[in-house]
């Protein structure tokens, strides 16, 4: 009858520029799709190069390396008797274009350009490439001669096109489209377009997931259809984690779920479903069947192939199933502890060092590399080669078999807690607890002879001797006295990164990690070049409010009563002298807001694009049970001068996982200046006018 196609979808965890590796995890998921009986298989976004090469997309060498990876695909055996649907970068008349490379049995059915780029946020594709701007109309592109040797074919079709096969007619879509108010797959399903297959570069955000499932879910509600996603996973390079969450939809409901978080380089999901089932639902829907009538008609290129066979009465069908959420929590001990794996073997470094300082926020970062320890496991005990072959490489022994995740985090995980004589015993004792609950290496020190040392210089030079507030000390002098410690401690963790494994008698070097939040980084309560200064921090994107929900998550997930404590302590950052062997600072209390305030003001200033006047005017409404109108002013005008007053740290902000779409982060994210008026007079007097009117 030739009514059940077999196709495949998938999740690489591809590498920027990293040519050999990129190609190998193609093929192996395309030999996965046919051994599963696919005829169609579908990959992420510019695969073949890896989404994130930036701009190296503006050098010629990264088109010609992903033309010799397409060379050795259409060589390939394994890509023979199945649509074959990669991502590259191609340049035609002089364009650059973000493409799907359709191919078969050694021939190039299409080129299909992208015809909306990702721009905001993180995404910067106008950078790099063109938008493909002629609907439905097709060009011929001359292949490289490296290519026309293995194909046969001087030119191949280039544009806005469908295919159509023996048994259906099918069309691409590339990520970003499926977002836009105008996805293709709407005009492509009205002329008869079947199958909707989407290439993604989409990376993880916390609660995103959802919202993705629910587009590709409502695009085959409406017009029926049956709707592929790939997508990338893993870290590609930077700061992003690409999430999978391959997918394969059906009339609006779900049939085939990848994983969000998961160490497999190459995951493929293969559905078999019933052309028949679409046909029927689309045959009850008159108001699509008008439109459809008087739809302009895409290019379609025939392709002599079937996605079906002849004798398919048997062939077991897909059924609809329940796409599983992970919870906010969940995706923080994942996430994040995935990015960490990627970027830990990628960087051929040994392990990791932490300043522990028994607060949340190293506390939290503890626990991601425990849970990074813990997927590590689980992989290896599910017969992952590729994560046995990392984990051996990096504790350096062939033979060893990482089972325990306390065991492993011991040989790849050290912290450290820095003392000075404005310490507690309270989180002394919490880090240690902690450190002994997730197994990690733990050293205890004291900075107060490198502090006194540093001081003793200033004291020297100056004959002058700096005094903290609580002592008689001006504010400035305290604040300097301040953070002389917290830069002494950055010192100390990178210099005991370079050689703790060194005095161990172990080979290999430490990741230093960073510990700020993300409302920490917003409002600038940290030392510039202090221990938040790191190689890379795991929870730089996450707030405060969600770091202390992980928290409760790891106790009742791991087990860890240590986080009890630590969860009970008001933050401080230990930098002030003690009063009567008590804690007297306090974070929110340095602050002059709490942690909650600060992410409303966040999302307000990054999400709703808000000004100080703006975030005055809606935060009247919603704190109005709270404060008075001259409250919330002076809340706001408070939160924009340290704002602006610190804005310059985050030029130098370690790279963090983004998670928060309210991220400072100065990169490429949110770009802003670091020099402000920080009075922002024109602004507050707005604000005072209305106080006034109020």
């Amino acid at each position: 009858m030739g009514r059940a196609v077999t196709v495949a979808t998938c999740a690489l965890n591809q590498w920027a520029l990293d040519f050999e590796g990129n190609l190998e995890r193609i093929v192996r998921s395309i030999g996965i799709a046919k051994s599963k009986g696919a005829r169609y298989r579908l990959g992420p976004e510019l695969e073949i190069c890896g989404y994130g090469c930036s701009d190296h997309y503006y050098e010629s060498d990264t088109l010609l390396h992903s033309f010799q990876v397409l060379e050795k695909l259409l060589e390939s055996p394994a890509t023979q008797d199945i649509i074959c649907d990669v991502g590259m970068p191609v340049l035609h008349r002089n364009v650059r274009y973000n493409c799907r490379v359709i191919f078969l049995n050694k021939k190039i059915l299409l080129i299909r350009p992208k015809i909306s780029l990702a721009n905001a946020g993180n995404y910067r594709e106008l950078r790099w490439f063109t938008p493909w701007s002629k609907a439905r109309h097709v060009e011929e592109y001359y292949l490289p001669r490296i290519i026309q040797e293995v194909t046969g074919q001087e030119t191949v079709p280039f544009g806005d096109a469908v295919l159509a096969t023996k048994d259906t007619c099918l069309g691409a879509e590339i990520c970003e489209e499926l977002w836009a108010p105008n996805s293709p797959h709407i005009e492509m399903g009205l002329d008869g377009v079947e199958i909707f297959t989407n290439s993604s570069g989409s990376h993880h955000v916390l609660r995103k997931a959802h919202a993705r499932v629910d587009l590709v879910n409502s695009a085959t509600a409406k017009n029926g259809g049956i709707y592929l996603l790939a997508n990338q996973k893993g870290c590609d390079g930077d700061r992003l984690y690409y999430d999978g969450c391959a997918m394969i939809s059906m009339n609006g409901e779900t049939v085939a779920q990848g994983s969000q978080f998961s160490l497999d380089d190459v995951e493929v999901l293969v559905a078999t479903l019933d052309l028949e089932d679409v046909r029927s639902y689309r045959a009850e829907i008159s108001s699509r069947n008008l439109a459809a009538s008087k739809v302009n008609p895409y290019p379609r290129v025939k392709v002599n192939f079937a996605l079906s066979c002849p004798d398919d009465v048997v062939c077991p069908t897909c059924v609809p199933i329940q796409w599983r959420h992970h919870s906010p929590e969940e995706e923080i001990s994942l996430g994040p502890a995935c990015w960490l794996w990627d970027y830990l073997r990628r960087s051929k470094q040994a392990g990791f060092l932490l300043p522990l300082s028994g607060g949340i926020d190293s506390s939290a970062t503890a626990c991601i590399v425990y849970s990074m320890c813990h997927q590590v496991c689980l992989a290896v005990k599910n017969g992952n080669a590729d994560v046995l072959a990392d984990a051996r490489r990096i504790v350096n022994d062939e033979t060893y078999t990482p089972e325990d995740p306390r065991e492993f985090c011991k040989r790849v995980f050290t912290t450290c807690y820095m003392a000075s004589e404005n310490s507690s015993q309270d989180t002394c004792n919490r880090a240690k607890l902690l450190a002994e609950q997730i197994g990690s290496y733990h050293i205890n020190l004291n900075i107060d002879g490198a502090v006194k040392a540093v001081v003793g210089i200033f004291r020297v030079v100056t004959g002058r001797n700096p005094r903290f507030s609580v002592c008689g000390g001006s504010s400035r002098e305290s604040l300097a006295l301040q953070n002389v410690q917290a830069r002494i401690r950055m010192v100390l963790a990178y210099l005991f990164a370079q050689l703790t494994l060194w005095a161990r008698g172990m080979p290999g070097g430490l990741l230093v990690l960073g510990s700020a939040n993300v409302d920490e980084s917003l409002r600038g309560y940290l030392t510039k070049y202090d221990c938040s200064s790191a190689d890379i921090n795991p929870i730089g994107g996450i707030s405060k409010t969600d770091l202390k929900n992980f928290i409760q998550y790891c106790i009742e997930t791991f087990q860890l009563t240590a986080l009890r404590s630590i969860m009970s302590a008001p933050p401080t950052a230990e930098l002030e002298p003690l009063v009567d062997g008590q804690v007297a600072q306090t974070d929110e209390a340095d602050m002059g807001m709490t942690y909650a305030e600060l992410s409303v003001c966040g999302k307000l200033r990054k999400i709703a694009k808000a000004g100080p006047y703006s975030m005055f005017c809606k935060l009247i409404h919603l704190w109005k049970e709270i404060c008075t109108p001259r409250e919330v002013a002076s809340k706001v005008k408070h939160f924009f001068r340290m704002y602006s007053i610190n804005r310059h740290k985050m030029t130098t902000l370690t790279p963090s996982y983004h998670a928060e779409n309210y991220s400072p982060d100065d990169n490429r994210f949110d770009l802003r200046p670091f020099l402000y008026n920080t009075s922002w007079s024109w602004q507050f007097r707005c604000i005072d006018q209305q106080v006034n009117a109020l």
